[in-house]
């Protein structure tokens, strides 16, 4: 694993293999700012498609995939994205007497860099129907009307129905956070589902603005964003979904949930966006 961050840094691009270009980050240093303990309020995942996945065949001829990566939420660490991107790049250039044999090594690689087994499907351009765009579900919010004051994270707006219950699915096009290294800007679509007492949704669309100006990864974010939600609306069931724009050919896209597997629509449906 790389002992250094690449992000900030001159990028030289590969031409061979290297699994040392992986670096991980712990999760424990954004969990301890929100004060999370080994025993997490959420499971979920961190799902990653990366778009510009090749290699060389034994005949010399190029291939290329389309590739999903999960890493579970409860993995020791995440991946720094563009150290992510360099690693797959690292193939573009190398013989590979299989699909099989890229397959084992990523799964290996990526989850020493993860801590944890690591999911992955490699799918064929021709076949790879579930990356389709998806039509969002649930209620957008984005075009009520609301006076935004705050651009760094303001749960303290969030305000919910004292009598009326309701299970639903909003989102909301509007989120945007920033690279801590770089202060890139990154973009998402993100869905919230809940059952319980409903959220005031002009409330929930000044919260998620407010991250604007706010830097750390994708997948803390969405941390935060579930941290906050659980702690100032108190659901009975939660999930928070992200699904961040394409960036070096990767898209990372958070869900963190309280529901039972398999009940959440955030969690049964990818919803790739038309951004990504």
């Amino acid at each position: 694993m790389s002992i250094e961050n690449p992000l900030g840094h001159h990028t030289i691009y590969p031409k061979q293999y290297d699994p040392s270009l992986l670096f991980p980050i712990k999760r424990t240093e954004s969990r301890d700012k929100l004060s999370l303990s080994n025993d997490l309020p959420f499971r979920g995942s961190d799902r990653w498609t990366a778009y510009e996945v090749s290699w060389i065949d034994a005949n010399g001829k190029p291939q290329v995939r389309v590739a999903e990566f999960i890493l579970d939420s409860e993995s020791p660490n995440i991946i720094e994205s563009k150290s992510f991107k360099l690693y797959l790049n690292s193939f573009n250039q190398t013989v590979f007497a299989s699909e099989r044999e890229v397959t084992s090594k990523m799964l290996i690689d990526l989850s020493t860099a993860a801590g944890a087994p690591v999911e992955l499907s490699l799918q064929s351009l021709n076949y790879a129907k579930e990356l389709l765009i998806a039509e969002p579900i649930g209620e957008c919010v984005d075009e009520l009307s609301v006076d935004i004051t705050h651009y760094q994270p303001a749960p303290e707006l969030l305000t919910v129905s004292s009598t009326d219950k309701v299970n639903e699915v909003v989102f909301s096009h509007l989120l945007k956070t920033n690279c801590p290294v770089t202060d890139q800007p990154d973009w998402a679509t993100v869905f919230i589902e809940y059952s319980g007492f409903q959220i005031n949704h002009e409330s929930l669309l000044a919260y998620i603005i407010s991250f604007r100006d706010h830097q750390d990864f994708h997948e803390n974010s969405v941390e935060r964003l579930y941290c906050d939600l659980q702690q100032y609306c108190q659901p009975e069931s939660l999930a928070v979904y992200a699904r961040y724009t394409r960036r070096g050919g990767l898209d990372i896209n958070p869900l963190r949930t309280n529901y039972p597997a398999g009940k959440s629509l955030l969690e049964t449906n990818v919803l790739r966006t038309i951004r990504q």
